[in-house]
């Protein structure tokens, strides 16, 4: 009796000390940072912004939401959530929350939610390294309620370092745990050559934002995600294959049903957008293309081009024109 006593309360004890051990704010960045890099590189948000909100929302990982629904981010169920769900008190008694199966799904849905929700569309006219103006953003779109939320973030991602990761650089914590520095050590072993090789594809490739996510090459515009056309391909053929509607085939890339594709042809799997990337602020026509063709190189609505350019819908353009891509032609034009 004395002995399952004392082993009872052995197994306590170590229940009591696995309970009280709580990730630390670098342990987190470490777990985490390889994830929040890939989101942005097939996102477009800010890999600080990711990981500073991960950290926020879930207590570096240690809240109860992370624990039991790897929710890393706060997001309730909404009227569009059809997964698991668990309840807990918030801004109202027993809100509902999504749960996930793992904290890497609570990753990727915190980039769609951010990319779906019409209130958060403006962010994405943001250089991807303006982690200021994203944290502010995201306090005024209403992602919570905290008045200090922008203050909050900017806080963890400038006390971190958080945000060398916005060059997409794969780094770690140093020997205190408190900063963090590039990892740019070479692999001493074939081992860890293999490892480092694996990682990188894993994450793709730096340059230019290109992720390889399905069977084909899959690259961002004006961080929409975009593909090439190949050979043989339809409609049908490739809302298949990224588990689509032929119909957003046709809406993102403002073509009709009777369209035939060609070859080496753009064709977006993301709606487009309002304005131009950073930077991209006008075009000169140059001889064959048209005011379609420049909306799709640039990632531009085709009602949007028109508008900023004082053009009529269905006007054609000639070689030399100049286009405003961002704003609204300047007036003396």
């Amino acid at each position: 009796m004395q002995k399952i006593l004392l082993l009872s309360i052995l197994l306590l004890s170590l229940k009591v000390s696995a309970q009280e051990k709580k990730m630390s704010r670098a342990e987190y960045i470490e777990k985490y940072s390889e994830w929040a890099v890939k989101e942005m590189k097939s996102n477009g948000i800010p890999a600080s912004i990711t990981l500073a909100q991960g950290m926020l929302e879930s207590n570096n990982g240690n809240s109860r939401l992370a624990i039991k629904a790897n929710n890393h981010f706060g997001i309730k169920c909404h009227s569009s959530w059809t997964g698991k769900k668990i309840y807990k008190n918030d801004d109202e008694k027993h809100e509902c929350f999504r749960k996930y199966k793992s904290a890497h799904e609570s990753y990727k849905d915190h980039s769609d939610f951010l990319k779906n929700g019409k209130r958060y569309a403006f962010l994405f006219d943001l250089k991807p390294t303006d982690y200021k103006g994203w944290a502010k953003g995201l306090k005024k779109a209403g992602y919570a309620t905290n008045s200090k939320y922008s203050i909050l973030l900017i806080k963890i991602i400038e006390d971190n370092e958080l945000h060398k990761f916005d060059k997409g650089k794969v780094i770690k914590p140093d020997n205190d745990n408190t900063n963090l520095v590039a990892d740019s050590k070479k692999p001493k072993t074939k081992r860890d050559k293999r490892h480092k090789k694996r990682k990188t594809h894993h994450l793709g490739d730096v340059d230019n934002y290109t992720v390889n996510l399905f069977q084909r090459e899959v690259k961002l515009n004006n961080r929409i995600k975009y593909i090439k056309v190949k050979k043989g391909d339809t409609f049908l053929k490739i809302a298949q294959e990224f588990e689509m509607m032929a119909g957003q085939l046709y809406r993102y890339n403002e073509l009709d049903k009777n369209t035939s594709l060609k070859e080496g042809q753009i064709l977006y799997i993301q709606p487009k957008r309002s304005k131009a990337d950073f930077g991209k602020e006008y075009h000169v026509v140059t001889k064959g293309e048209t005011i379609y063709t420049i909306s799709q190189k640039y990632g531009i609505k085709l009602n949007k081009l028109y508008f900023k350019n004082n053009i009529p819908i269905d006007s054609k353009v000639k070689v030399g024109d100049k286009l405003w891509l961002r704003k609204r032609i300047p007036p003396e034009n």
